[in-house]
């Protein structure tokens, strides 16, 4: 995998920071795109090369086709490829959906759905070429129930599409040696959510506990690896038990 190359759209933060690391442990070459976390995307920049691997931030808006077509063009231009695609970045706000405005409801597919529609467009000519690539996606774990969700209606549409965005790529490109699947995580610890509501997420949670971001980055290992080069359009629940 040492000349591997991984691009990862929300890799200054959370689980696409881990992911960042573990793959520039591994030997990978590692592109990380953020909107406005310079300080942060280059602070993982810095841990990646501290630990011999190549790396390299990119402010971008992935909402913007145009923008996230270039992203990809300027990794092919640094490094001459792209093996792995992260889709990473996936805002949310909570609102009712009574409440909620055309602006905030656009803006939940335009920045959790629609990149990955334009980045996997963008990658998939190159590792045809190569016979080789890996594309993973991140849904919700509860995104196969298709329940009621008036709080984060749009989001929770976006993840349910990108279920079927994703299985629809993978029947399209198995052919060429690339794969495309989800990871549906339910309660992570990413540092994001207060300490408070992490307690009491644990009382729905089957297993007892929340996960941690290294539960997600060994979902992403095991899908970038050759064991796992048979798995096409699946969803892994990352979740505990809990919404399943």
């Amino acid at each position: 995998m040492a000349d591997r190359v991984a691009l990862i759209t929300g890799g200054a933060r959370g689980i696409g920071k881990a992911v960042a690391l573990d793959l520039a442990k591994q030997g990978w070459s590692v592109a990380i795109c953020h909107r406005t976390s310079a300080k942060e995307a280059a602070a993982v920049i810095d841990d990646v090369t501290q630990r011999g691997a190549r790396g390299s931030a990119f402010q971008c808006d992935v909402s913007d086709p145009d923008a996230a077509v270039g992203l990809v063009r300027q990794v092919n231009q640094a490094w001459g490829r792209v093996d792995a695609l992260i889709n990473g970045a996936g805002p949310y706000h909570r609102v009712s959906l009574l409440k909620e405005t055309n602006e905030g409801w656009h803006s939940m597919f335009d920045n959790n759905l629609h990149p990955v529609f334009y980045l996997t467009q963008a990658v998939i000519a190159g590792m045809r070429e190569r016979k080789w690539g890996r594309i993973v996606c991140f849904s919700m774990a509860n995104a196969e129930q298709l329940i009621a969700q008036p709080q984060l209606t749009a989001h929770y549409i976006a993840k349910v599409g990108l279920l079927a965005l994703a299985r629809s790529y993978a029947r399209l490109i198995a052919a060429d040696g690339i794969t495309m699947n989800c990871i549906s995580p339910g309660f992570i610890d990413s540092g994001s959510a207060p300490k408070e509501e992490i307690e009491r997420m644990v009382k729905l949670i089957p297993a007892g506990y929340v996960g941690s971001v290294e539960d997600a980055v060994s979902a992403v290992r095991f899908l970038l690896s050759e064991e796992a080069r048979y798995i096409n359009g699946a969803n892994i629940q990352l979740s505990g038990g809990w919404g399943v």
